[in-house]
């Protein structure tokens, strides 16, 4: 017979105290000063690493200091400087929608509740998560990436595949005040062992 398995509420104290411990520098691996430049290196990480994003975005941030003048943006010119992150038609209408909507919408400042934020063109709740526990130090929710997918399931935090069920399953399991340093912490253990 087996060894008998603690419960996933048991385990989480644990597995957040040892990532922790290995990781006391976990953090946000994308570069930013403001919550809208980190909304732009967000959308541009998708299918893309970080290192890359952080390659592209002292250029962009340079030519578009504000939403208006990246709502105001070429097309053509925005696809050009963000080419190697991939994906780049699908990013920068996600781009230029994300800043029409903030300058339009939210006088130029980047929203700071859930519930604005995914009415944002290119934004997600994986996005919105980023922001809100980043850039506005607000624990709504857990960002789950392919990494915080993962792990969770192979330490059998939950069994789901759906980031969604992922992340109601973890948000169960963690107090409130770790859902944004779970994350990086995850995030930090899968770059670096698995």
């Amino acid at each position: 017979m087996g060894k008998r398995v603690a419960p996933a509420r048991e385990r989480a104290p644990e597995i957040y105290a040892r990532l922790h411990a290995l990781y006391p520098d976990a953090h946000c691996a994308l570069d930013f000063r403001t919550p809208f430049q980190l909304l732009i290196a967000t959308i541009l990480s998708a299918q893309c690493t970080d290192k890359r994003v952080n390659m592209v975005t002292p250029a962009l941030f340079a030519r578009y200091p504000d939403p208006e003048s990246l709502a105001a943006a070429k097309p053509e010119e925005l696809e050009q400087m963000i080419k190697s992150t991939g994906f780049f038609r699908s990013k920068t209408k996600s781009l230029i929608g994300m800043a029409t909507g903030i300058a339009e919408r939210h006088g130029g400042v980047v929203p700071n509740t859930m519930e604005q934020l995914v009415h944002l063109p290119g934004v997600g709740r994986k996005t919105a998560n980023v922001i809100l526990g980043n850039a506005f130090d607000r624990n709504e929710g857990v960002v789950v990436d392919t990494h915080v997918t993962r792990l969770s399931q192979r330490l059998g935090l939950t069994r789901h595949t759906d980031a969604v069920k992922i992340e109601q399953d973890l948000v169960q399991l963690f107090p409130r005040d770790q859902w944004t340093l779970l994350a990086h912490l995850l995030i930090e253990h899968g770059r670096q062992i698995c």
